[in-house]
Parts: C-alpha cells; sequence; structure tokens
C-alpha cells in the first residue's frame, strides 16, 4: 500500500473519483481544533484498530503513523480500500450512531491519534461549521464508495431471481448497507461452500457475514442484528418526541426537531425513505433540477438526522400506541415486548401499497409482482417486456425509468388517460418514449405463472370486453394505497372512514389528532396532499407545535 495517503492498487474503482473530499487531508490548526472533541489514543503497529460487524470506538483522527483499511467478506476475500496518513481520518457514516464498522482498519505503523466517540462528533460537526460540513461530505462520499465497489459486506448467496434474495438486497440497498450478490450457480467458491453443509441446510439463500457465519435466509430484522446496525431500543430513555415512520415527513421532523434540541427517537419497520424511497427519480422537487432519485434524497435526510443526535432505530415494529400515560409518558410497543416511552408522538407511518383484487396476486408478489422500481427490479426487467399499472406520477416516474432497460413498457390505467391524474412533465415523457405503450381503460383480470414465478398476464379491456393473453414476467403495481394506521387501534386517535388520521381538533395547530400530544404528518393524515414537498413541510411545521405542547407538559409538571 501507498505510504502517503493515496490510494493502493485495487479494483474498487469508483472509490478513486472525489478522492480529495472522500479523504480530506486536515492542517495542524484544523486538528487541534477538532482534538477538543476527543481523546489521545496510541495504536500499536499491526493492532486492530476496527473491526468489520464491530462497534467502532468512533471517528479517528491520525497525528502519526499510517492506517490501512481493508473490505472483508465472508469467503475470506480481502480487498484493499485505502492507506491514511498524517491529518486523515477513519470512519465513515456509521461512525455518527455508533454503528458497528463495515470495514477493517490496521495500523501498518505505530499510530498516535485523537479518538472522537459519536455523540462528541455530532458536536464537532455542529460547532465547528467549516470543519462539521467537509467531514459530513466525507462520511456520506465513503458509504457511497463502499455501496459502489460491490466487493464488501454481506454476502448474497442463491440465484437472482429468488424471491427472498430481490427481499434481502432490497432491504440491504435501500438502508445504504454495502452488499454483494453471487449466484453460486456461476461461482465455484459459493458452490463448494454450499456442497460442504448437510443437505437439509441447503435451502437458499444464505447470507455470509465477513466472520463468516451464515444465516439461513433471515429476517430483515435478523440480518440487521447480527450486522450490528440496527437501532438499540432503550427501555430506560425518554424522548420529548418518538416519530413513526423515516419517510419524508418523519425524517424531516426529526431533522428539524432535533436540530433544536429535542430528544428525537425514529422508528421504521423496514427502511428510510418509505414510499418516496423508492422512486427512481423525482424531477418536480425544488432545488433539483436534473431530479434525484428517492433514496438518495432520503439518505441525506437520513444522516442529516443522526447528524444533529436523532436515534433512528431500522428495522422495529410498532405494535401499538399506549395513550394512557400511566408513568406520565406516551408508551409505543414494539414486536418483541420491548417499548419506547416519550413526552410526545408524530405518526408518520405513511400509508401501505394498494393490492387490487386480482386472486391470484398473493402468490406472485415478490415473484413477479412489485410495488416499486428500484434497480434491482429494474434488472430483473432487463430486455424483457413489463407492465406498469397505475396513472399517478409513481406510476409514471416507474415508467419512464423502466423504459430504460425494458425492451416494452406496457403502462395499463383504468381511466380514459393521464391528464388528471400525473404532472404534465411525465405525460409528455411517456407520450415521447418509443417504447411505452399506454393502455387506457384496462385493468389485470389474472395472473399466472409456475411455482415461485410469474409468467403470464391475461388483460380486460373495458372499452370493448376483449380479454388478452401477455408473456410478462415483471407488473409494477401503483394503484394507491391505504393508511398504515392498524398500530393506533387501541389508543383513541380520530381516524376518518379509509382510516386516515384526522387532524385539527386543538386549537394550537392544525397538525394535531384527537389526543393532545399526538401529531401526524405527511400521506398518513387525512386530508394531506400526497406529495414528497408536502410530507417534509408538514414534518417542518409539526416542530413549532411539539414545542408548544412541550413547554406547557413541563411547566404543569413543574
Amino acid at each position: 500500500m501507498a505510504q502517503d495517503g493515496r490510494y493502493a492498487t485495487s479494483p474498487v474503482s469508483p472509490l478513486h473519483s472525489r478522492y480529495d473530499q472522500m479523504f480530506p487531508v486536515f492542517t495542524d490548526s484544523e486538528l487541534r481544533r477538532m482534538a477538543e472533541f476527543g481523546e489521545a489514543r496510541s495504536f500499536q503497529q499491526g493492532e486492530r484498530i476496527i473491526e468489520t460487524g464491530r462497534l467502532a470506538p468512533g471517528m479517528i483522527l491520525i497525528l502519526s503513523g499510517h492506517v490501512a483499511i481493508t473490505q472483508r467478506d465472508g469467503l475470506g476475500h480481502i480487498t484493499p480500500v485505502v492507506d491514511l496518513g498524517p491529518g486523515q481520518f477513519v470512519g465513515e457514516v456509521g461512525q455518527l450512531s455508533g454503528r458497528a464498522s463495515l470495514v477493517d482498519a490496521h495500523a501498518e505503523e505505530a499510530v498516535e491519534a485523537i479518538v472522537i466517540q459519536p455523540d462528541r462528533l455530532r458536536a464537532l460537526l455542529v460547532a465547528e461549521a467549516d470543519l462539521g460540513e467537509r467531514v459530513t461530505r466525507s462520511l456520506i462520499l465513503r458509504r457511497v464508495g463502499l455501496i459502489q465497489s460491490g466487493v464488501g459486506g454481506p454476502l448474497i448467496l442463491g440465484a437472482p431471481d429468488l424471491p427472498d434474495v430481490t427481499r434481502l438486497k432490497g432491504f440491504l440497498a435501500r438502508n445504504g448497507l454495502p452488499h454483494h450478490h453471487v449466484d453460486p450457480q456461476n461461482d465455484p467458491e459459493a458452490a463448494r461452500l454450499i456442497e460442504a453443509s448437510p443437505s437439509c441446510m441447503r435451502n437458499l439463500p444464505w447470507v455470509v457475514l465477513a466472520d463468516g457465519a451464515v444465516l439461513h435466509n433471515p429476517t430483515e430484522a435478523e440480518l440487521a442484528r447480527a450486522m450490528g446496525v440496527a437501532g438499540s431500543v432503550s427501555s430506560s430513555a425518554i424522548y420529548d418526541v418518538a416519530i413513526v415512520g423515516a419517510g419524508p415527513a418523519g425524517l424531516a421532523t426529526a431533522v428539524y426537531a432535533a436540530s433544536e434540541g429535542l430528544s428525537v427517537a425514529v422508528l421504521d419497520a423496514r427502511a428510510y425513505g418509505g414510499q418516496a424511497g423508492a422512486s427512481a427519480r423525482i424531477e418536480n422537487y425544488l432545488g433539483f433540477p436534473t431530479g434525484i432519485s428517492g433514496n438518495a434524497l432520503a439518505g441525506r435526510a437520513f444522516v442529516q438526522a443522526q447528524k444533529f443526535g436523532a436515534d433512528i432505530m431500522i428495522p422495529v415494529e410498532v405494535k401499538s400506541l399506549d395513550c394512557r400515560k400511566e408513568d406520565g409518558f406516551f408508551a409505543i410497543e414494539l414486536e418483541g415486548a420491548e417499548r419506547v416511552r416519550a413526552r410526545s408522538v408524530v405518526i408518520a407511518s405513511g400509508a401501505r401499497y394498494r393490492r387490487p383484487a386480482i386472486p391470484e396476486l398473493p402468490d406472485f408478489e415478490g415473484k413477479g409482482v412489485w410495488y416499486w422500481a428500484s434497480p434491482i427490479e429494474a434488472n430483473l426487467s432487463s430486455g424483457q417486456e413489463v407492465m406498469v399499472v397505475g396513472g399517478g406520477n409513481s406510476a409514471g416516474q416507474a415508467a419512464v425509468y423502466l423504459s430504460g432497460v425494458a425492451s416494452k413498457v406496457h403502462m395499463l390505467v383504468r381511466g380514459p388517460g393521464l391528464a388528471e391524474t400525473m404532472s404534465r412533465y411525465l405525460i409528455d415523457r411517456i407520450g415521447a418514449a418509443a417504447n411505452i405503450e399506454l393502455r387506457t381503460r384496462t385493468e389485470i383480470a389474472a395472473l399466472a405463472g409456475s411455482p415461485g414465478r410469474l409468467e403470464r398476464v391475461r388483460l380486460l379491456c373495458h372499452e370493448n370486453g376483449t380479454e388478452t393473453e401477455h408473456g410478462v414476467r415483471n407488473v409494477f403495481l401503483f394503484v394507491g394505497a391505504d393508511p398504515a394506521t392498524g398500530w393506533l387501534s387501541d389508543c383513541g386517535v380520530t381516524m376518518d372512514r379509509p382510516g386516515f388520521v384526522a387532524t385539527g381538533a386543538s386549537p394550537h395547530s392544525h397538525l394535531e389528532t384527537s389526543v393532545p400530544g399526538v401529531f401526524a404528518v405527511g400521506d398518513v393524515r387525512s386530508g394531506s396532499v400526497k406529495r414528497v414537498g408536502n410530507a417534509i413541510g408538514e414534518g417542518a411545521q409539526v416542530v413549532a407545535a411539539l414545542h408548544t405542547y412541550l413547554s406547557g407538559t413541563r411547566q404543569s409538571t413543574a
């Protein structure tokens, strides 16, 4: 490896761009300013400073010596990433919240350093604005580089069209976690690993962690815990506000509330970003004239919330909200009998994808029927004909995105056209795409295929009553959503007939529900405009109401 902070020769080409931003060198005076937030540490030559899958001590500023950063997978492959020297630091986004490391770091020689623990790192980012900007940009770009390298992180073993392979890849991708996938049919090393196991344990997919541990088709929660990236639930902590849902509305609430000094917990069952996180490209959001993917937008907000100290717990399943306040606080009951206590609650749980009344639908969900169009599903559709169902902006974004990889996109709408339901720029783009065919007054009548894989779709055209069958292996459904409010059934929160949360009961805030101290923002709120910009706006607005409510409760208990 190079000894002056340059890249070692390695196949990790994505890391060769933006080097100065990814691995900045701080001056002596800047190091002295940063050192005030940490403690001096010494590491001996050859000592492992951080280890993949283990909690890192924090951000490590190198004063003297060199540190080698490498990636490691469960098959024993070690890939050099970079060699860091004096004036540089070891760490990436996970160090903001004390998550497990995604890389290994070894002292190549005796190293003198300053270790800045996560809480002090967050304080540094806020107190030293100019340095904080450079460090934050570096943290983000390093994570992006690790994801793009495609050589480290958990190794997923299984055929690419296995539904659970897609599920696990989607979970890791949506949460910005590096990983890579290997098909044992094409990889002798992976095949030998599987063949060496008892036959009763060969059902795929497997996930092989960096330490060699093998998880057999794990749940998302099991995988996150094994990787050390799941947020921990503290039974003793009492938050100022607990936010249920990490979509745009929930993340906006977290950023603004945490930046104004409130203690914040964010809970989500799957990933940050919500439905918006699966959008291939959002082109009508203020400040992004060339557009931005939903996952990139949500990823920035996720980092921003952590920067200000929000405690984000993903994945956790919220079971119910206890509004009795027996000990003076709201209690959010989680799967596994855990609970989160808070002085106030913001409902930002959004909506769940609506499922059309197609009898065979449950048989093919995750096996050719999708409710989002990410690069994972797009890769499965490469060179094939696909169907997109729906006439809203989400359907339009998906159709345009998929037209770049699919041979043909059949777009199905039950109405006479798109003008009443879709933004003009998307209509124009769909009209300009030679391989998108709009089928009006048409819906899916039936799905068919072999066990575990969609193969054929039968369509019904209401205009003439005819039915046609098409050989299609991937269908993307964007037919609206139902509110994710089942967990509120025992709390007394008023909802409208479809199940969205009613707000405006309080004279103090139009976002407060019928239960004082419980607020609702974003798509879950009755009467809200179902747009990313609106959700983010409500997430920002509710913070003022939280301050008003919390100041009143504190005065009453003083």
